[in-house]
C-alpha cells in the first residue's frame, strides 16, 4: 500500500464490518450524509458557480431530481458532465459531491448535472440506470433552454455511480439515443458475480472489501445476484456486446476489489473498437482520492482526469465550427 494512503486509512473510523457497515444500512446512510454535509458546510461558498435544482418528469416512473452546477461567467452553450455519485448504489445523494464538483465546473468551464438516482434495496436494479437514462434524455432535449451544448454531454460516475454511468451508456446505445461524448468510469462497480481474483483478494482493508460488496449486490439485485437472471443495465460487465459505446476513461487502484472487473471491461471495450484510456494506480485502495485527497497519487489522478475531461470537452467541434480549446487554455494558462 502507498505510504500516504496507508496513513490516511489509519484515520478512517472503522466498524467491525469496515468503514461502510451495510448490515445496518439506515445508520450508515445517516452517518454518511452527516459526514458529507459537514464537509460541504466547512467549504466556503463559491459565487462563481451557481447551483439549480431540477425535477425531471416522466410518464413511466417517479420524477428524477437533477442538481445542475454551472459557472456563472463561462460563455455558453456549456458542455455538461452527467454525474453519478458513489456509494455502492445503496448510499449517498447528489449534493454530497458539491465541494469538488464546484471546483471542477469552475476549472473546466462546464456544467455538471448530478443525478439523485434511486438507491437499492428500495429500488432494485436497473432502476438507477433508468433514472440516468431519463436525465440524459432530458439534457439533450432541454439543452438549448438550459444554456447547454447538447452535442457535448459526457457521462461519468464514481464507484457504484460508475456502474450506473456505464449502464446508462448501454441504455443510450441500445435505445437509439445520441451517443455521449465519452463515458468516464472511476473505479466502477460493474460485476455482481464477484469471481475475479481481486474480488477474492481484497478482504481486510476496510474500504469496500469483498464482504461489503457482496452485501451491496444483494441489496441491488436480491436473489438474482450472481445468477443468470441479471441484465447488463443492472451489472454492465454482463454485456456481451460492448461495441458502439463512446470513448471511455477508466481508473482503478491496484488494491481495489473492482480492479480485475474494471481491467476486463477496459480490455473488452478496446477489443470491440472503443477508444479506451486506462489508469491503474499501484498501492491504491478503493476511493483513495477521497480518503487521501492530499496524497501524491490523488493529485496525479485528478490532474490526469481533469486533463481528459478538458480534451474531450474543449477540443471537440460544436455547432458553429469553433473550438473551445483556446478558451480553456486562456482560463488556465
Amino acid at each position: 500500500m502507498d505510504q500516504e494512503l496507508s496513513l490516511a486509512l489509519d484515520a478512517v473510523p472503522m466498524t467491525p464490518n469496515g468503514a461502510f457497515d451495510l448490515t445496518d444500512l439506515a445508520a450508515t446512510r445517516a452517518a454518511f450524509r452527516a459526514q458529507a454535509e459537514s464537509a460541504a458546510d466547512s467549504q466556503p461558498a463559491d459565487p462563481s458557480v451557481a447551483i439549480e435544482e431540477h425535477l425531471v418528469s416522466r410518464t413511466d416512473g417517479p420524477d428524477v431530481p437533477v442538481r445542475l452546477l454551472r459557472p456563472t461567467a463561462a460563455p455558453g452553450p456549456l458542455p455538461v458532465l452527467l454525474w453519478f455519485h458513489g456509494g455502492g448504489q445503496v448510499l449517498g445523494f447528489a449534493a454530497q459531491d458539491d465541494p469538488w464538483l464546484t471546483r471542477l465546473s469552475a476549472t473546466l468551464g462546464c456544467a455538471v448535472a448530478a443525478v439523485d438516482y434511486r438507491l437499492a434495496p428500495e429500488t432494485p436494479a436497473p432502476g438507477a440506470a433508468e433514472d440516468g437514462f431519463t436525465a440524459y434524455r432530458w439534457l439533450g432535449r432541454e439543452a438549448d433552454a438550459l444554456g447547454l451544448d447538447g452535442t457535448r454531454i459526457g457521462i461519468a460516475g464514481q464507484s457504484g455511480g460508475g456502474g450506473i454511468a456505464a449502464a446508462t451508456a448501454l441504455l443510450v446505445r441500445d435505445r437509439g439515443g445520441a451517443q455521449p461524448l465519452f463515458q468516464s468510469l472511476t473505479y466502477p462497480m460493474l460485476d455482481d458475480r464477484n469471481r475475479t481474483a481481486s474480488s477474492h483478494e481484497i478482504t481486510d482493508i476496510g474500504i469496500w472489501d469483498r464482504s461489503t460488496n457482496l452485501l451491496a449486490w444483494q441489496a441491488i439485485l436480491g436473489e438474482r445476484a450472481g445468477t443468470d437472471d441479471v441484465c447488463p443495465y443492472a451489472a454492465p460487465a454482463r454485456a456481451a456486446d460492448l461495441g458502439s459505446l463512446p470513448p471511455t476513461f477508466i481508473t482503478v487502484g491496484d488494491l481495489d476489489c473492482f480492479r480485475d472487473e474494471d481491467l476486463d471491461y477496459a480490455t473488452r471495450l478496446r477489443a470491440q473498437g472503443v477508444p479506451v484510456e486506462l489508469h491503474l494506480y499501484p498501492g491504491a485502495y478503493h476511493a483513495f482520492d477521497l480518503i487521501a485527497p492530499g496524497s501524491r497519487l490523488a493529485a496525479t489522478f485528478h490532474r490526469t482526469w481533469t486533463d481528459y475531461l478538458a480534451r474531450q470537452f474543449h477540443t471537440a467541434p460544436h455547432p458553429g465550427g469553433a473550438l473551445h480549446k483556446g478558451r480553456f487554455l486562456a482560463r488556465n494558462g
